[in-house]
Protein backbone atom coordinates (compact mmCIF):
# COMPACT_ATOMS: atom_id res chain seq x y z
CA UNK A 1 0.00 0.00 0.00
CA UNK A 2 1.23 3.47 -0.84
CA UNK A 3 2.05 5.45 2.27
CA UNK A 4 3.39 8.85 3.11
CA UNK A 5 4.92 10.16 6.31
CA UNK A 6 7.31 12.68 7.77
CA UNK A 7 7.86 16.37 7.31
CA UNK A 8 10.32 18.77 5.77
CA UNK A 9 13.68 18.24 7.34
CA UNK A 10 12.92 14.66 8.38
CA UNK A 11 15.76 12.26 9.04
CA UNK A 12 16.89 10.76 5.72
CA UNK A 13 19.88 8.81 6.95
CA UNK A 14 21.03 5.70 5.10
CA UNK A 15 18.53 3.24 6.48
CA UNK A 16 17.05 0.47 4.33
CA UNK A 17 14.19 1.20 1.97
CA UNK A 18 10.68 0.28 3.13
CA UNK A 19 9.89 -3.39 2.38
CA UNK A 20 7.73 -3.84 -0.70
CA UNK A 21 8.05 -0.24 -1.90
CA UNK A 22 8.55 0.27 -5.62
CA UNK A 23 9.48 3.92 -5.06
CA UNK A 24 10.39 5.73 -1.87
CA UNK A 25 11.30 9.41 -1.58
CA UNK A 26 12.68 10.72 1.73
CA UNK A 27 13.02 14.40 2.49
CA UNK A 28 13.28 15.20 -1.22
CA UNK A 29 13.68 18.88 -2.10
CA UNK A 30 14.22 20.69 -5.37
CA UNK A 31 15.23 24.34 -5.02
CA UNK A 32 16.07 26.55 -7.99
CA UNK A 33 18.49 29.47 -7.45
CA UNK A 34 17.34 33.05 -8.11
CA UNK A 35 20.18 35.00 -9.71
CA UNK A 36 20.41 38.73 -10.42
CA UNK A 37 22.95 41.31 -11.55
CA UNK A 38 25.32 41.79 -14.46
CA UNK A 39 27.50 39.11 -12.95
CA UNK A 40 24.65 36.86 -11.77
CA UNK A 41 24.80 35.92 -8.14
CA UNK A 42 22.33 33.95 -6.12
CA UNK A 43 19.96 36.13 -4.12
CA UNK A 44 17.43 33.50 -3.07
CA UNK A 45 15.75 30.20 -3.83
CA UNK A 46 12.55 29.03 -5.45
CA UNK A 47 11.52 26.16 -3.18
CA UNK A 48 9.54 24.18 -5.74
CA UNK A 49 9.69 20.94 -3.70
CA UNK A 50 10.48 21.19 -0.01
CA UNK A 51 11.07 18.03 2.03
CA UNK A 52 8.67 15.48 0.53
CA UNK A 53 8.38 11.88 1.72
CA UNK A 54 6.28 9.35 -0.18
CA UNK A 55 6.09 5.72 -1.20
CA UNK A 56 4.46 3.91 -4.14
CA UNK A 57 3.94 0.16 -4.17
CA UNK A 58 3.73 -2.03 -7.30
CA UNK A 59 0.28 -2.08 -8.84
CA UNK A 60 -0.89 1.03 -6.93
CA UNK A 61 -1.77 4.55 -8.05
CA UNK A 62 -0.74 7.57 -5.99
CA UNK A 63 -2.43 10.76 -7.21
CA UNK A 64 -0.57 14.01 -6.57
CA UNK A 65 -2.97 16.97 -6.58
CA UNK A 66 -2.85 20.71 -5.97
CA UNK A 67 -3.15 24.07 -7.70
CA UNK A 68 -0.90 25.11 -10.57
CA UNK A 69 2.54 26.11 -9.31
CA UNK A 70 2.46 23.94 -6.18
CA UNK A 71 5.40 21.78 -7.36
CA UNK A 72 3.60 18.64 -8.60
CA UNK A 73 5.35 18.37 -11.97
CA UNK A 74 8.72 19.31 -10.46
CA UNK A 75 8.36 16.46 -7.98
CA UNK A 76 7.61 14.01 -10.80
CA UNK A 77 10.62 15.17 -12.81
CA UNK A 78 12.82 14.99 -9.70
CA UNK A 79 11.70 11.41 -9.06
CA UNK A 80 12.87 10.56 -12.59
CA UNK A 81 16.05 12.59 -12.03
CA UNK A 82 15.22 14.81 -14.98
CA UNK A 83 15.74 17.39 -12.24
CA UNK A 84 18.50 16.53 -9.80
CA UNK A 85 17.26 16.75 -6.20
CA UNK A 86 18.69 19.48 -4.01
CA UNK A 87 18.35 17.29 -0.93
CA UNK A 88 16.91 13.96 0.16
CA UNK A 89 17.02 10.38 -1.08
CA UNK A 90 15.20 8.40 -3.77
CA UNK A 91 14.94 4.62 -3.65
CA UNK A 92 13.72 2.35 -6.45
CA UNK A 93 13.05 -1.34 -5.83
CA UNK A 94 15.14 -1.15 -2.66
CA UNK A 95 18.16 0.51 -4.34
CA UNK A 96 19.25 4.05 -3.46
CA UNK A 97 19.51 5.90 -6.81
CA UNK A 98 19.91 9.54 -5.78
CA UNK A 99 23.62 9.91 -6.50
CA UNK A 100 24.13 7.42 -9.32
CA UNK A 101 26.09 8.59 -12.34
CA UNK A 102 24.33 8.94 -15.70
CA UNK A 103 25.65 5.53 -16.74
CA UNK A 104 24.72 3.94 -13.42
CA UNK A 105 21.21 5.37 -13.60
CA UNK A 106 20.54 4.09 -17.12
CA UNK A 107 18.94 0.79 -16.10
CA UNK A 108 16.64 2.61 -13.67
CA UNK A 109 15.62 5.15 -16.32
CA UNK A 110 14.31 2.21 -18.36
CA UNK A 111 12.08 1.17 -15.45
CA UNK A 112 10.67 4.67 -14.80
CA UNK A 113 8.88 6.29 -17.72
CA UNK A 114 6.80 9.45 -18.11
CA UNK A 115 3.67 10.29 -20.08
CA UNK A 116 3.26 14.01 -20.75
CA UNK A 117 0.17 16.19 -21.11
CA UNK A 118 0.78 16.96 -24.80
CA UNK A 119 1.79 13.80 -26.67
CA UNK A 120 2.35 15.64 -29.96
CA UNK A 121 5.07 17.92 -28.59
CA UNK A 122 6.83 14.91 -27.06
CA UNK A 123 7.15 13.17 -30.45
CA UNK A 124 9.54 14.03 -33.27
CA UNK A 125 7.25 14.97 -36.20
CA UNK A 126 9.92 13.82 -38.67
CA UNK A 127 9.94 10.24 -37.37
CA UNK A 128 7.36 7.61 -38.12
CA UNK A 129 5.52 6.03 -35.21
CA UNK A 130 7.61 2.88 -35.69
CA UNK A 131 10.86 4.85 -35.47
CA UNK A 132 9.59 6.71 -32.39
CA UNK A 133 8.64 3.51 -30.60
CA UNK A 134 11.91 1.81 -31.51
CA UNK A 135 14.10 4.60 -30.09
CA UNK A 136 13.76 3.60 -26.45
CA UNK A 137 14.10 -0.12 -27.19
CA UNK A 138 17.34 0.53 -29.06
CA UNK A 139 18.75 2.79 -26.33
CA UNK A 140 18.02 0.19 -23.65
CA UNK A 141 18.83 -2.79 -25.88
CA UNK A 142 15.47 -4.46 -25.48
CA UNK A 143 14.16 -7.14 -27.82
CA UNK A 144 17.22 -8.39 -29.69
CA UNK A 145 17.51 -7.59 -33.39
CA UNK A 146 15.54 -4.83 -35.13
CA UNK A 147 13.21 -7.41 -36.66
CA UNK A 148 12.55 -8.87 -33.22
CA UNK A 149 11.92 -5.39 -31.80
CA UNK A 150 9.39 -4.65 -34.54
CA UNK A 151 7.63 -7.94 -33.82
CA UNK A 152 7.40 -6.95 -30.13
CA UNK A 153 5.87 -3.61 -31.11
CA UNK A 154 3.32 -5.35 -33.32
CA UNK A 155 2.33 -7.43 -30.32
CA UNK A 156 2.24 -4.37 -28.03
CA UNK A 157 0.17 -1.91 -30.09
CA UNK A 158 -3.14 -3.82 -29.84
CA UNK A 159 -2.79 -3.68 -26.04
CA UNK A 160 -3.13 0.11 -26.23
CA UNK A 161 -5.93 -0.03 -28.78
CA UNK A 162 -3.88 0.72 -31.91
CA UNK A 163 -3.43 -1.25 -35.12
CA UNK A 164 0.17 -2.38 -35.78
CA UNK A 165 -0.10 -0.89 -39.28
CA UNK A 166 0.19 2.62 -37.78
CA UNK A 167 3.96 2.22 -37.46
CA UNK A 168 4.49 3.60 -40.98
CA UNK A 169 2.53 6.78 -40.30
CA UNK A 170 3.53 10.13 -38.71
CA UNK A 171 2.31 11.80 -35.48
CA UNK A 172 0.28 14.52 -37.25
CA UNK A 173 -1.96 11.86 -38.79
CA UNK A 174 -3.54 10.95 -35.43
CA UNK A 175 -6.02 12.48 -33.03
CA UNK A 176 -5.03 13.59 -29.54
CA UNK A 177 -6.39 10.44 -27.95
CA UNK A 178 -4.59 8.22 -30.46
CA UNK A 179 -1.32 10.08 -29.91
CA UNK A 180 -1.68 9.58 -26.17
CA UNK A 181 -2.21 5.84 -26.73
CA UNK A 182 0.98 5.83 -28.79
CA UNK A 183 2.81 7.70 -26.01
CA UNK A 184 1.71 5.00 -23.60
CA UNK A 185 2.94 2.35 -26.05
CA UNK A 186 6.31 4.11 -26.27
CA UNK A 187 6.61 4.02 -22.47
CA UNK A 188 5.56 0.36 -22.27
CA UNK A 189 7.97 -0.68 -25.03
CA UNK A 190 10.91 -0.49 -22.60
CA UNK A 191 9.13 -2.64 -19.98
CA UNK A 192 8.84 -0.12 -17.10
CA UNK A 193 7.65 -0.75 -13.56
CA UNK A 194 6.56 2.84 -12.88
CA UNK A 195 4.73 5.39 -15.02
CA UNK A 196 4.69 9.07 -14.07
CA UNK A 197 1.56 10.49 -15.71
CA UNK A 198 1.88 14.29 -15.76
CA UNK A 199 -1.60 15.68 -16.53
CA UNK A 200 -1.83 12.82 -19.03
CA UNK A 201 -5.52 13.29 -19.83
CA UNK A 202 -6.13 16.99 -19.15
CA UNK A 203 -5.73 18.01 -22.82
CA UNK A 204 -8.25 15.42 -24.06
CA UNK A 205 -12.01 15.56 -24.54
CA UNK A 206 -14.00 14.11 -21.65
CA UNK A 207 -15.07 11.02 -23.59
CA UNK A 208 -11.48 10.36 -24.68
CA UNK A 209 -10.26 10.91 -21.10
CA UNK A 210 -12.48 8.06 -19.96
CA UNK A 211 -11.04 5.75 -22.63
CA UNK A 212 -7.45 6.55 -21.66
CA UNK A 213 -8.18 6.15 -17.94
CA UNK A 214 -9.78 2.76 -18.59
CA UNK A 215 -6.74 1.78 -20.65
CA UNK A 216 -4.39 2.78 -17.81
CA UNK A 217 -6.44 0.77 -15.33
CA UNK A 218 -6.34 -2.29 -17.58
CA UNK A 219 -2.59 -2.00 -18.11
CA UNK A 220 -1.99 -1.64 -14.39
CA UNK A 221 -4.04 -4.74 -13.67
CA UNK A 222 -2.32 -6.80 -16.38
CA UNK A 223 1.27 -5.59 -15.80
CA UNK A 224 1.41 -4.65 -12.12
CA UNK A 225 2.52 -1.08 -12.90
CA UNK A 226 2.87 1.60 -10.26
CA UNK A 227 1.54 5.05 -11.19
CA UNK A 228 2.35 8.52 -9.94
CA UNK A 229 -0.61 10.38 -11.41
CA UNK A 230 -0.13 14.15 -11.36
CA UNK A 231 -3.37 16.05 -11.95
CA UNK A 232 -5.64 18.87 -10.84
CA UNK A 233 -8.79 17.01 -11.92
CA UNK A 234 -10.42 15.58 -8.81
CA UNK A 235 -12.92 13.52 -10.81
CA UNK A 236 -9.99 11.68 -12.39
CA UNK A 237 -8.40 11.21 -8.96
CA UNK A 238 -11.54 9.69 -7.48
CA UNK A 239 -11.84 7.27 -10.40
CA UNK A 240 -8.21 6.16 -10.70
CA UNK A 241 -6.29 6.68 -7.46
CA UNK A 242 -5.71 4.28 -4.59
CA UNK A 243 -4.13 7.00 -2.45
CA UNK A 244 -3.93 10.78 -2.73
CA UNK A 245 -1.19 13.22 -1.70
CA UNK A 246 -2.28 16.88 -1.61
CA UNK A 247 0.52 19.36 -2.30
CA UNK A 248 0.73 23.06 -1.44
CA UNK A 249 3.76 25.27 -2.06
CA UNK A 250 6.17 22.34 -2.33
CA UNK A 251 4.95 20.45 0.74
CA UNK A 252 2.55 17.57 1.20
CA UNK A 253 -0.28 18.85 3.41
CA UNK A 254 -2.50 15.75 3.46
CA UNK A 255 -2.20 12.11 2.49
CA UNK A 256 -5.05 9.61 2.65
CA UNK A 257 -6.58 6.64 0.87
CA UNK A 258 -8.70 8.13 -1.91
CA UNK A 259 -12.05 6.99 -0.53
CA UNK A 260 -11.33 8.47 2.91
CA UNK A 261 -10.03 11.75 1.51
CA UNK A 262 -13.13 12.39 -0.58
CA UNK A 263 -15.48 11.31 2.21
CA UNK A 264 -13.79 13.30 4.98
CA UNK A 265 -10.95 15.69 4.05
CA UNK A 266 -8.99 16.84 7.10
CA UNK A 267 -6.70 19.68 5.97
CA UNK A 268 -8.40 23.05 5.31
CA UNK A 269 -6.66 23.24 1.92
CA UNK A 270 -8.02 19.83 0.88
CA UNK A 271 -11.49 20.91 2.00
CA UNK A 272 -11.13 24.07 -0.06
CA UNK A 273 -9.98 22.18 -3.16
CA UNK A 274 -12.99 19.89 -2.98
CA UNK A 275 -15.34 22.81 -2.40
CA UNK A 276 -13.87 24.79 -5.30
CA UNK A 277 -13.90 21.93 -7.80
CA UNK A 278 -16.91 20.95 -9.92
CA UNK A 279 -19.03 18.39 -8.05
CA UNK A 280 -17.51 14.92 -8.06
CA UNK A 281 -20.48 13.33 -6.32
CA UNK A 282 -23.91 15.01 -6.06
CA UNK A 283 -24.37 13.27 -2.70
CA UNK A 284 -21.15 14.78 -1.29
CA UNK A 285 -21.96 16.88 1.81
CA UNK A 286 -21.32 20.59 1.75
CA UNK A 287 -17.87 21.57 3.01
CA UNK A 288 -17.35 24.61 5.25
CA UNK A 289 -14.78 26.55 3.27
CA UNK A 290 -14.24 27.88 -0.27
CA UNK A 291 -10.77 28.45 -1.72
CA UNK A 292 -9.92 32.13 -2.11
CA UNK A 293 -6.83 34.08 -3.15
CA UNK A 294 -3.77 32.97 -5.11
CA UNK A 295 -0.92 30.61 -4.30
CA UNK A 296 1.97 32.68 -2.82
CA UNK A 297 5.30 32.71 -4.63
CA UNK A 298 7.55 29.73 -3.84
CA UNK A 299 10.45 32.20 -3.83
CA UNK A 300 8.95 33.91 -0.78
CA UNK A 301 6.58 31.47 0.94
CA UNK A 302 4.69 32.52 4.07
CA UNK A 303 6.27 31.69 7.41
CA UNK A 304 4.96 28.87 9.54
CA UNK A 305 2.14 27.00 7.83
CA UNK A 306 2.33 28.02 4.18
CA UNK A 307 -1.47 27.95 3.89
CA UNK A 308 -2.20 30.25 6.83
CA UNK A 309 -2.82 33.49 4.79
CA UNK A 310 -5.72 31.74 3.01
CA UNK A 311 -6.99 29.60 5.87
CA UNK A 312 -10.23 30.54 7.68
CA UNK A 313 -9.11 28.60 10.75
CA UNK A 314 -5.75 30.38 11.18
CA UNK A 315 -4.80 31.10 14.80
CA UNK A 316 -1.74 32.47 16.64
CA UNK A 317 0.41 29.36 16.20
CA UNK A 318 0.00 29.06 12.43
CA UNK A 319 2.20 31.98 11.16
CA UNK A 320 5.00 31.06 13.57
CA UNK A 321 5.44 27.28 13.56
CA UNK A 322 5.62 24.81 10.68
CA UNK A 323 3.20 21.97 11.41
CA UNK A 324 4.43 18.41 10.97
CA UNK A 325 2.36 15.70 9.30
CA UNK A 326 0.14 14.51 12.13
CA UNK A 327 -1.29 11.00 11.99
CA UNK A 328 -5.07 11.26 11.79
CA UNK A 329 -6.35 7.74 11.15
CA UNK A 330 -4.71 4.52 10.01
CA UNK A 331 -2.92 5.32 6.77
CA UNK A 332 -3.58 9.06 6.66
CA UNK A 333 -1.83 12.24 7.81
CA UNK A 334 -2.51 15.99 7.80
CA UNK A 335 -0.09 18.93 8.08
CA UNK A 336 -2.37 21.08 10.23
CA UNK A 337 -2.33 22.06 13.91
CA UNK A 338 -6.05 21.23 14.00
CA UNK A 339 -4.95 17.59 13.72
CA UNK A 340 -2.49 17.83 16.62
CA UNK A 341 -3.41 15.03 19.08
CA UNK A 342 -2.65 17.47 21.92
CA UNK A 343 -5.81 19.35 20.97
CA UNK A 344 -7.88 16.30 21.86
CA UNK A 345 -6.08 15.11 24.99
CA UNK A 346 -7.22 15.85 28.51
CA UNK A 347 -3.84 14.89 29.93
CA UNK A 348 -1.06 17.50 30.30
CA UNK A 349 1.59 17.39 27.58
CA UNK A 350 5.16 16.57 28.54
Amino acid sequence: MTTLSGAAGADVSDRPSAPGALVEMRGVSKWFPIKRGIFPRRVGWIKAVDGVDLQIAPGRTLALVGESGCGKSTLGLTLLRLHEPTAGQIWFNGEEITHLSRAGFQKYRQKMQIIFQDPYSSMNPRLTIGQTLLEGMQVHRIGGSRAEQIDRLRDLLPHVGMDPEVMDRYPHEFSGGQRQRLSIARALAVEPSLLVCDEAVSALDVSVQAQILNLLKDLQRDRGLGYLFITHNLSVVEYLADEVAVMYLGRIVEYAPAEQLFANPKHPYTQALLKSAPPVDPEHPELPVALEGDVPSPSNPPSGCHFHPRCPYCFDRCPIETPPLYPVDAGRVSRCFLSDPANFSDSPQQ
